[in-house]
């Protein structure tokens, strides 16, 4: 892979990973109700997810779920009910839950949020395809693949959680607001109906 190669693949994921998604709403939102630094363990989940996603592509899980759609159809109901049930969670939260500083002193464990980065992440198997299908693009064939593969990766990584943090700095300042009421009832409202709504697409998409 050349320098050319790999800036391509920058701009590639650069732009794709800006897209707003469930990760980044769930990154967002955390940081809104826990504060920038609670939220990097929210950030560690979804990025251990990925990297594995990115890990078993490799692999050939990409072209497994090719072959067998009805296994690709249960992961993907199952993480679309997933994503649904955080947006009704979401909906119904007590507004005591998010009447809090930025930085919240109690609110989730860090395993807590990334147990829930972690599964936001891993619940579309599309990405599994998707990643299957990207990082071919950039791999040299008549070149060791593994050393190229450990590039691409780290390079996704860099990129994904610099977005992961601007999305939760935005958060944060989100989460200022939040001590008033109504903009906390609100807040869950809209996030809770995004996830919901992101998890009926899962369920709706075509393989």
């Amino acid at each position: 892979m050349n320098l050319h190669t790999w800036w391509l693949f920058v701009a590639t994921v650069f732009v794709i990973a800006a897209i707003p998604g469930p990760n980044m709403l769930l990154v967002m939102t955390h940081g809104a109700r826990h504060g920038l630094r609670r939220s990097s363990a929210t950030m560690a989940g979804c990025l251990t997810a990925l990297v594995l996603i990115l890990s078993v592509s490799a692999a050939g899980l990409g072209v497994f779920l090719e072959a067998w759609p009805a296994m690709f159809d249960t992961l993907r109901f199952v993480g679309a009910a997933y994503l649904v049930w955080l947006g009704v969670k979401s909906w119904r939260a007590h507004i005591d839950e998010t009447e809090v500083p930025v930085v919240d002193p109690v609110g989730r464990s860090p395993r807590a949020l990334f147990r829930n980065g972690f599964l936001v992440a891993s619940s579309n198997p599309k990405s599994i395809l998707f990643a299957a299908a990207l990082l071919p693009q950039f791999i040299d064939a008549s070149r060791p693949t593994l050393p190229q593969f450990g590039v691409l990766v780290s390079t996704f990584a860099v990129i994904e959680v610099s977005w992961y943090v601007l999305y939760a700095g935005l958060g944060t300042r989100i989460g200022v607001t939040l001590k008033n009421r109504n903009v906390a009832k609100a807040f869950n409202r809209l996030t809770g109906g995004v996830f919901a709504g992101f998890g009926a697409m899962m369920a709706l998409m075509r393989h």
